[in-house]
């Protein structure tokens, strides 16, 4: 039974990106909604720390622990299996976690870090939890993405910034990357119950970028920082999505301060969004999966 106060009781959330920032708190909004809540982070003691602070906050015991370097293609597969293994539904996948590097970093499967973990991951993982997300509709795909889409270009003769690099450029194609794919999910998955939205959270005081600030980025973060948002307040449109039956059934569209917006022009060409698609299948071994979940959907 769930009532006004507890509107997602019964509901199974997977938020990654969980032990801080808009993870976090959307994390504690969710639990306290009801929700049983699984969270990630790169190290296990961290990630369950945080877990058991969030269900003290929200009164709420269901909020489980998970880790994983989403960067890495085969920490993305032994989550899924973990994921799939403990939950019989799964009612919502936010796909939160990101980052931003100045410089260029290949990941453990070779691809450049930015785009791996802020769109292949988020990707490869939704694909992998296809299947349960369906037999539990109607259910939920949340994608954040950021206002730097608007800025964005697919450069399919560079995806992996390897003859020019820049951190703003990266950051900026895999958040338009981000639109795109839910815009292209939300295609293949009509008529099936489970919806695709993506949002923008705002400019948010996290520590975002962190591990490897350009000089500038550094001084304009100090400079802004009094009037950036707090986590909780970046949380409010993944949590609404996530939740707020005014949203049930909505698929397809981008959010900002929980409201639909136009994201930019070139979010909307679908035949690039396809393109996209079939690239992603092919980098992360989607394309040549046997019995992977929901392999009907990405044909192309």
């Amino acid at each position: 039974m769930t009532d006004d106060t507890m509107p997602m009781a019964g509901r199974t959330v997977l938020i990654t990106g969980g032990t801080g920032g808009i993870g976090r708190a959307a994390a504690e909004g969710l639990a306290r909604l009801g929700a049983r809540v699984a969270i990630t982070g790169r190290d296990l003691a961290r990630a369950q720390s945080v877990a058991a602070q969030i269900a003290a906050v929200a009164g709420n015991p269901a909020v489980d622990a998970y880790a994983g370097d989403l960067s890495s293609q085969a920490e993305v597969r032994r989550l899924a299996g973990e994921v799939l293994a403990a939950y019989p539904r799964l009612d919502v996948l936010v796909n939160n976690v990101g980052g931003y590097w100045a410089h260029r970093h290949v990941t453990a499967d070779g691809l450049e870090r930015t785009f791996a973990l802020n769109h292949l991951a988020p990707f490869l993982l939704t694909n992998l939890l296809l299947d349960r997300l369906i037999a539990s509709a109607p259910a939920r795909v949340v994608t954040v993405s950021s206002g730097a889409q608007a800025m964005g270009r697919i450069d399919f003769d560079d995806l992996q910034g390897q003859r020019r690099y820049s951190g703003q450029r990266a950051y900026n194609q895999s958040k338009l990357a981000n639109v795109m794919f839910t815009y292209e999910l939300a295609r293949r998955l009509a008529g099936v119950g489970v919806t695709a939205t993506a949002l923008h959270p705002g400019v948010v005081r996290t520590a975002f970028g962190a591990e490897d600030q350009s000089a500038f980025f550094s001084l304009m973060s100090t400079v802004v920082r009094p009037f950036m948002k707090t986590p909780a307040q970046g949380a409010e449109t993944p949590i609404h999505l996530a939740s707020s039956p005014e949203v049930e059934g909505v698929t397809g569209q981008y959010y900002a301060d929980r409201r639909p917006r136009r994201s930019s022009k070139t979010s909307y060409d679908t035949a690039a969004a396809a393109r996209l698609w079939q690239v992603s299948a092919e980098l992360t071994g989607l394309a040549q999966d046997t019995g992977v979940a929901g392999k009907e959907h990405l044909a192309s």
